[in-house]
């Protein structure tokens, strides 16, 4: 198969072509790449070649999508959700198995494409290990395997095994069945040997991973990766080893974004985070991040046994301080409402009052000796001290820097993909329903899908300008009204240092609301250019926007299906510190050939319980749609990349016909 195929089955844009317009206008700059593209396809039979090839892939069944959003550093569910793929891998091994073995055999097959490692030493403990069991193992795993690369091409499937072991399971999956041939005993002896040379744990592990591959094609992460769970590193190290996925940035990424790249302010909120949720191993295990000038600083300044330690009033007070000189630096984001240093009154009542909107609210404590009332957005020499060499070790972190580049290289403020519309948060409006004008730090004012570019672009140029009012920028993505990320007014100050919970209540964007209409759901896809006629051309009844970033309260009766079936909120509570609020551990959707399903998750205990008593993250399933027949390449964007490709080429071989364009000899 060609580079050209190729690409189009990872999913990358071809060049997008010229059709059969040079057959009826013919112009200089399209005989240029008529001409570029004959160096691929240099005689009829290649372009020709090419072209059934392509007819070919356009009837192949569609690959499964899988969508799954809020992660929050919740490294195990996170890890046993990639890898029974939202339960597409015990549904599998039911469609193929079902007749032959019991439901606890299957369990334990699914136990062993999940940890095969794991299920390989409990299984060698339990003196279990023996040919039989073995042989028979790898005979259900080449059979599911088989099955499920009926969805792709044979060169797609051979450049998704192990190289090392390539050629031998390219074989196995291309057995005879049970048919008594040459063939079939040719087969069986690669069975023999695989048990007899002793590397048949290898090939186990192999087609575990194999059938993994082949199970989802396509991973879409809708924000979210980091802070609350303790290993967002250790989800980034999964993610980028992952064969095929696109992210949409989330709120929380942006601030790792931002204290990456050295906004003092996404620097000061993330090292809170880690302090409040109890996560400081991601920072001084994973990333290098040294905190003791922090907390010696923190020990040496404020009082013990308070409401808060000393640790997370220290941070907090810094956070607020250059949060603080962010928001004067940009009155165009209209946040004057958040300096809230400057109301506070330490000296009032048993532990100080602040004044919020008019309203004066008892504070949880009135240590704050390194506040000046005179200038409460100053840091102190120490604090600046503090911040300079957390700064440094964010921008410095080999690691953190990979990961935060992965984050760019394949992660956007929205993605289109096959009719729906993912980003994290909302698109900001106003209460009538139309797009809200934002206005951007050059002074114009962008709305809907030009006001998500221009905050896309804003966070590449802070990436790689890391200016002052960029890095801003990426703390306002953060936790901005405004900011198609957050979309709320984000009130860590209320919830930090006020006890009354009615001062806790955030304000939020329209949009959360309002995309609860069918009609306004219509209205935002047309934005992104998924309306109408181009919508119902991927199956199903069309399009659909895909959100995370609000968790739905499944316990309180919330569904996450909203807008006539047209909105998807698969934020359900999947980090562990939201299952009390959720009822559930976490949402993800499948999108496959026949239609769409939301899954609804229940706990995962851990990888130890699963491989131990053959459980898993079991689900209950809500079908969404179903498609009146199942869907092909040729419905999806892939598809219609490759029918442009295919009129390129038909427009070359009209140029060969013609002698235009010579051929170029036999292919090499």
């Amino acid at each position: 198969m060609s580079q050209t195929t190729g690409r189009l089955l990872t999913g990358q844009a071809p060049q997008t072509g010229v059709g059969m317009a040079y057959a009826s206008n013919g112009n200089v700059q399209t005989e240029k790449y008529l001409e570029l593209l004959s160096e691929k396809f240099p005689t009829c039979q290649a372009a020709y070649t090419e072209v059934i090839n392509l007819e070919a892939i356009l009837n192949l069944p569609k690959a499964t999508e899988h969508f799954i959003s809020d992660v929050h550093g919740d490294s195990a569910q996170f890890e046993h959700i990639i890898n029974n793929c939202s339960g597409v891998i015990r549904e599998r091994v039911r469609a193929v198995f079902r007749h032959r073995l019991t439901s606890g055999e299957q369990a334990e097959l699914c136990t062993l494409i999940y940890y095969p490692d794991e299920k390989l030493a409990r299984v060698k403990a339990a003196h279990q290990d023996t040919p039989t069991w073995y042989r028979t193992s790898l005979m259900q795993l080449i059979e599911l395997a088989r099955y499920l690369s009926e969805a792709y091409t044979r060169s797609k499937v051979r450049k998704a095994m192990p190289v090392a072991y390539a050629y031998i399971i390219d074989e196995l999956l291309h057995a005879s069945g049970g048919i008594q041939t040459d063939r079939h005993v040719y087969h069986e002896r690669i069975i023999e040997s695989i048990l007899e040379t002793g590397s048949v744990c290898d090939f186990i592990r192999s087609l575990s991973a194999l059938i993994k591959r082949l199970a989802v094609d396509h991973l879409h992460v809708v924000g979210d990766v980091y802070d609350r769970g303790p290993h967002g590193d250790v989800i980034m190290d999964r993610l980028m080893a992952y064969h095929s996925l696109d992210i949409q940035w989330g709120n929380h990424d942006a601030c790792w974004m931002g204290a990456a790249a050295g906004s003092p302010a996404c620097v000061a909120t993330v090292v809170r985070n880690a302090v409040h949720y109890d996560a400081l191993n991601i920072l001084e295990g994973s990333y290098g991040i040294s905190l003791r000038e922090l907390a010696l600083f923190a020990e040496k300044t404020y009082r013990p046994n308070d409401a808060l330690s000393p640790v997370e009033k220290a941070v907090s007070v810094i956070m607020f301080k250059l949060q603080g000189q962010a928001i004067a630096r940009h009155p165009e984001w209209d946040m004057e409402g958040r300096l809230l240093l400057d109301r506070i009154d330490p000296t009032h009542g048993p532990h100080g009052k602040v004044n919020i909107a008019g309203t004066n609210y008892d504070l949880t404590t009135n240590d704050f000796p390194a506040l000046d009332r005179t200038r409460p957005y100053e840091l102190t020499e120490e604090e600046a001290s503090v911040v300079d060499g957390l700064v440094e070790s964010f921008t410095h972190s080999r690691r953190l820097q990979r990961h935060v580049a992965f984050l760019y290289e394949r992660g956007s403020m929205y993605t289109a993909y096959n009719g729906n519309l993912l980003f994290h948060g909302c698109v900001p409006m106003r209460p009538d329903g139309s797009f809200r004008p934002v206005r951007m730090p050059d002074g114009t004012h962008l709305a809907g899908r030009a006001y998500l570019d221009a905050c896309d672009r804003l966070a590449r140029r802070a990436w790689h300008e890391r200016s002052e009012g960029l890095l801003d920028w990426m703390w306002y993505l953060w936790c901005g009204l405004g900011s198609p990320l957050s979309g709320r007014t984000i009130k860590t100050f209320e919830r930090t240092f006020v006890a009354d919970k009615s001062a806790w209540v955030e304000d939020q964007d329209p949009y959360f609301e309002l995309a609860n209409r069918p009609e306004v759901c219509e209205h935002i896809l047309a934005e992104f250019g998924l309306g109408g006629v181009r919508a119902g051309a991927y199956g199903g009844s069309g399009g659909h926007i895909v959100n995370g970033h609000t968790p739905v309260a499944s316990r309180s009766g919330e569904s996450p299906i909203r807008g006539g079936g047209r909105r998807l909120v698969i934020d359900g509570g999947f980090c562990h510190a939201y299952h009390a609020k959720t009822g559930i551990a976490g949402y993800t959707l499948i999108v496959d050939a026949r239609g769409m399903r939301i899954k609804a998750h229940r706990p995962f205990a851990s990888i130890g319980d699963v491989v131990a008593d053959r459980g898993d993250i079991y689900s209950d399933d809500d079908q969404l749609e179903v498609n009146e027949r199942p869907l092909m390449v040729a419905d999806t964007d892939i598809g219609a990349h490759i029918r442009a490709q295919i009129d390129d080429l038909n427009a070359l071989l009209d140029a060969y016909r013609t002698g235009v364009i010579p051929e170029r000899g036999e292919t090499a």
